[in-house]
């Protein structure tokens, strides 16, 4: 907990300093002192410095850059019966996530024009625990509000290559893809595209899931691998052409990992993603009749989750992003088992950096490690590095105190996620988050929040 002199310092404005002696710097970890000034890291002083200051000492905690998380569903407004602004970004907050990026369907209307942007923006006014950046969206008909969505300040395009669950943001064409890329040219905005293209399923594929709508295998060889290699294909290929930055959502597949490493060794500007539960789950221990598993592209098998987690280590992989995206009980089927009808999207946002830790420390990677996938390389996907992602003077006092030696039980009705259905509950963590703070902010501290949300909109504007 915080003590009374820091929080008298925080009140009055005046400077405060946090130490420990596992401070995760750009340097990497060592024991430092950093002190705070209003929203900003002033200075990272040696850690027996006097900083003339209240001080809060954490000792062996580990102090991280607030996590970024750059793939969140939201869905407000218009779906905040399946979340929204409030519920998620205290899930956020308690997790240690200080910023996070709002993709742009599910929300009602998706955010596939400046219109709906605006309205996106109305409706986070006053919810926000932390700060919330928002993507356009790419679907057939809009590339009239491709330069204005980019006027208006998203950070990021997003783009499904399969439909995308929602009617109202269906497939991008290549030509739609090609369309957003000749405008990206030139800035640093990213497109990020859902690497599935359908193909036919064989005919023997297509009846055994009819008559398992409950086996797991049978889900899994309806999305097969195949499909994300053709998506993963035809994204080289346009980013060849137009050289403007392309970035691979949600990797499931790791043998599309061959055709990423000589795209990303001819010096294309492309940059993939995966998240927790492919660094996590394997196919092999997937229970049948557990739709809280659904996601797309589906959790592939054991081999795949080892390599992705060798492709990090190697570069391969810049980002970890939760692809957070609960829906309502009803529609994940939660009693009938069935992964034909459930909704795909995994429930994660609180727990992402204790879920990674957990699987990154048996592996022997450290702290630093985690900080880059999660925080510096996403900062930098975004163009808020300047602000964001790291522990550095002159940047966002976005600090999370984390105890990577304790060990818990993921309880579920306990999370702050509108919805409490994961496929976490009841898994044992390591590693827990003490205290978030937003801009030199204690907005999370113990199970106790902020007694109002101070998060901000973040808006590009051009």
């Amino acid at each position: 907990m915080l003590s009374g002199d820091l929080q008298k310092a925080r009140l009055a404005g005046t400077p405060w300093a946090l130490r420990s002696r596992r401070v995760v710097t750009p340097e990497g970890q060592r024991a430092a002192t950093i002190v705070v000034h209003g929203p900003e890291i002033v200075a990272v002083e040696a850690f027996d410095a006097d900083p003339a200051c209240p001080l809060l000492d954490v000792g062996e905690h580990a102090v991280l850059p607030g996590i970024v998380d750059t793939h969140v569903h939201i869905n407000e407004p218009g779906r905040t019966d399946w979340e929204g602004f409030t519920t998620a970004t205290r899930a956020a907050a308690a997790g240690g996530v200080t910023t996070l990026i709002d993709m742009p369907l599910n929300s009602s209307p998706v955010t596939t024009t400046v219109a709906a942007f605006r309205e996106k923006l109305a409706a986070a006014q006053g919810k926000l625990w932390v700060d919330c950046g928002f993507y356009g969206g790419v679907v057939p008909g809009n590339a009239a509000e491709i330069g204005p969505l980019i006027t208006a300040g998203v950070v990021g395009f997003k783009a499904f290559l399969c439909h995308s669950g929602i009617d109202d943001f269906p497939a991008a064409t290549e030509a739609d893809l090609a369309s957003c890329l000749a405008l990206l040219k030139g800035t640093t905005l990213p497109l990020l595209a859902h690497a599935e293209i359908v193909e036919e399923l064989p005919a023997d594929v297509v009846e055994r899931f009819r008559q398992q709508p409950r086996s797991y295998p049978a889900y899994l060889a309806s999305r097969p691998r195949a499909w994300e290699h053709t998506a993963i294909r035809l994204l080289i290929d346009i980013c060849v052409k137009y050289r403007s930055h392309v970035h691979i959502v949600h990797l499931a597949a790791a043998d599309a990992l061959p055709m990423i490493f000589e795209a990303k060794d001819a010096g294309l500007p492309l940059t993939v993603e995966t998240c927790p539960h492919y660094l996590t789950f394997a196919a092999e221990e997937v229970p049948d009749g557990d739709p809280r598993f659904k996601c797309a592209p589906p959790i592939r098998e054991r081999a795949d989750r080892e390599r992705l987690w060798a492709a990090l280590g190697e570069g391969l992989i810049d980002t970890i992003g939760s692809d957070h995206s609960p829906a309502p009980a009803e529609l994940k089927h939660l009693t009938t088992g069935d992964f034909r009808q459930a909704w795909g999207g995994i429930a994660s946002l609180q727990l992402s950096l204790p879920v990674i830790w957990t699987e990154a420390a048996r592996r022997g990677r450290s702290l630093a490690d985690v900080a880059a996938w999660m925080a510096t390389h996403p900062a930098q996907l975004i163009a808020l590095d300047h602000r964001k992602g790291a522990i550095a003077p002159g940047l966002d006092a976005d600090l999370v105190v984390f105890d990577p030696d304790a060990e818990w039980t993921v309880v579920g009705h306990e999370l702050q996620h509108r919805h409490k259905a994961t496929p976490y509950d009841g898994r044992r963590l390591r590693g827990r988050v003490e205290t978030t703070f937003l801009r030199g902010q204690a907005v999370y501290d113990a199970g106790t929040f902020a007694a109002s949300p101070t998060g901000q909109t973040i808006v590009k504007t051009r």
